[in-house]
């Protein structure tokens, strides 16, 4: 299971495979009891469908294992919990997740409980005439919601981690507000219907008759059970607070104190690094590659406690030579406090919440381009210069709309060259969106030539550089005058490979690991090692003469 979906252990495994068998079943559910918005025998027809499936042995079995389960799983990561401080999200799928026992208990004892033991037909119509029209109906619609939103919320949390769940949500989310509400309007027509037909003396004795309606005794006994199954709920969840509370009191007997300079002084639990702990306890840290050691922007100064620290290891090390940073310096995201510790944060996000957020950027694998119009020196030399500005604005009015319209962003302009950055979904769609980007951008440079020597101008010539690479999106500048741009070496070997292009005569270079990520199927014959100014590697790329014919050649 090398998917991002299921990632984890055996028990974040058991709790997504249990939830999905649970939201499931809810899904059908709900349809179902929607169904009495049409008919009667549309809701039963699909009962009894549904019944044939959940009801047979081995079903059922996976289904209340499903529950125990899943139940049980909450019960212990909420035992396991550090801190009762969670986002809202996670704190509402908790609340929820632990109000559902409270009626669905109930709901399990009259419906499969009577069924088994007293042979109860319990058809949508049973249940919706022992519910109605007290307060019990209203509960009941109660859990309805409570167990969708709950299933919604899972579900949202888990698929958010693939690339396509963004771009489908805004057509779920009406899928979302459909299912309950047509659940609540069929039940609601149904229980009309029905309560109308009940009150009537003569189909009263036959609905009770049909249903073989349990007799007091058998009500009073499902009652007691139904209590029974509250208080062993009770008792579980009282276990797992006791065990979080022991839990807890044990760390404070195993704690260790931070003190920030220029900042607090807490108590944290012994095995969280400095960076986890400045999370835990809401203390602005900044941390650009999310902990993982592959920058340096959580960096501290340990003044007091070094000592009591392990060496740095082989990443924190390279890391922190990679900036040269000073004696004392260490990375927040790989040092375990075990002993008082006195740290001063380098880099501190002291601006508005947005400021921080956007200031510690986004890395992704993108695509970039980097354009040169060649010889406007010579070109220009001479003109006045609102005939430079009116001849580069119109050069940047013919190709531009060929890169944003294939998805690309100028990032920015640099006289009569630009960068542009494809910043799509993910890395496959970017290179393709270069790709297609320079031969339109070629296309484009063609017709505008074909204009400038209508007039008597000469042509135009340029030269583009195309590579793929990691980046680092993010707002630089002092705050309140930032501007979104990227750095990172992707940009230099683009740069790189432009200048190259003069030298060769030819009007692209695109790297090899661009062609490869977007699946080019053309001509690769002429793909040669280059070794770049400022780049550590040779960089393999392809030259083309005309970068219009790359979209011949991805076309076929």
């Amino acid at each position: 299971m090398n998917s991002v979906l299921w990632r984890g252990g055996w028990a974040t495994r058991l709790r997504i495979g249990s939830g999905l068998i649970l939201f499931t079943f809810a899904f059908f559910h709900f349809i179902n009891i929607g169904l009495g918005l049409f008919h009667t025998d549309y809701l039963h027809g699909m009962q009894d469908g549904r019944k044939a499936v959940t009801r047979h042995d081995a079903m059922s079995v996976i289904l209340y294992a499903a529950l125990l389960v899943h139940a049980g799983l909450a019960l212990h990561s909420i035992s396991q919990r550090r801190t009762l401080r969670m986002p809202f999200a996670t704190g509402l799928q908790v609340v929820l997740g632990l109000l559902i026992p409270l009626q669905l208990i109930s709901h399990i004892v009259q419906t499969r409980y009577a069924h088994e033991i007293y042979d109860v037909n319990d058809e949508m119509g049973y249940i919706i005439i022992l519910m109605w029209p007290g307060t019990v109906i209203w509960m009941q619609s109660l859990l309805l919601l409570l167990v969708w939103v709950h299933g919604c919320i899972g579900l949202h949390r888990w698929l958010r981690l693939t690339r396509w769940w963004s771009k489908t949500v805004p057509y779920l989310i009406g899928v979302a507000v459909f299912i309950p509400s047509f659940a609540l309007a069929g039940l609601l027509t149904e229980g009309r219907r029905i309560w109308v037909d009940f009150s009537d003396p003569f189909l009263r004795e036959q609905y009770i008759e049909h249903y073989n309606w349990p007799s007091p005794e058998a009500f009073e006994a499902m009652f007691s059970v139904k209590d029974n199954a509250l208080m062993a709920f009770w008792i579980a969840l009282g276990a797992a607070l006791a065990v979080f509370a022991i839990r807890k009191l044990w760390r404070r007997r195993h704690s260790v104190r931070v003190k920030y300079v220029e900042g607090p002084e807490v108590v944290a639990e012994k095995g969280m690094t400095l960076l986890e702990i400045s999370q835990a306890n809401g203390i602005p840290h900044t941390a650009l590659c999310g902990g993982k050691g592959r920058c340096t922007t959580c960096r501290v100064i340990v003044e007091e406690g070094a000592d009591n620290l392990p060496a740095p290891s082989e990443i924190e090390a390279r890391s922190l030579a990679a900036v040269g940073a000073p004696s004392g310096a260490r990375l927040a995201c790989q040092i375990c406090p075990i002993a008082p510790l006195t740290a001063f944060r380098m880099f501190r996000p002291d601006g508005g919440r947005h400021r921080a957020h956007a200031s510690q950027g986004q890395e992704r694998k993108l695509a970039v381009l980097f354009l040169d119009m060649r010889g406007f020196t010579s070109r220009t030399t001479g003109q006045l210069p609102y005939d430079i500005v009116f001849l580069l604005n119109r050069f940047f009015d013919a190709i531009v709309p060929a890169i944003t319209t294939d998805g690309g962003v100028v990032d920015k302009y640099m006289g009569d060259g630009l960068l542009a950055v494809f910043e799509t979904p993910d890395t496959e769609s970017s290179a393709r969106a270069g790709l297609k980007a320079a031969a339109d951008v070629s296309r484009a440079l063609a017709q505008f030539n074909q204009r400038l020597e209508a007039e008597g101008s000469p042509r135009i010539r340029i030269g583009m550089g195309l590579h793929l690479g990691d980046l680092v999106l993010g707002e630089i500048g002092a705050a309140g005058h930032a501007a979104r741009t990227i750095i990172g070496d992707a940009v230099n070997v683009a740069s790189r490979l432009e200048g190259e292009t003069k030298a060769l005569g030819v009007e692209l270079l695109v790297s090899a690991e661009l062609l490869q990520a977007a699946g080019y199927e053309g001509d690769q014959n002429g793909i040669r090692p280059f070794d770049l100014r400022g780049v550590t590697r040779p960089i393999p790329a392809l030259p083309v003469t005309s970068a219009s014919d790359l979209l011949l050649a991805t076309a076929r």
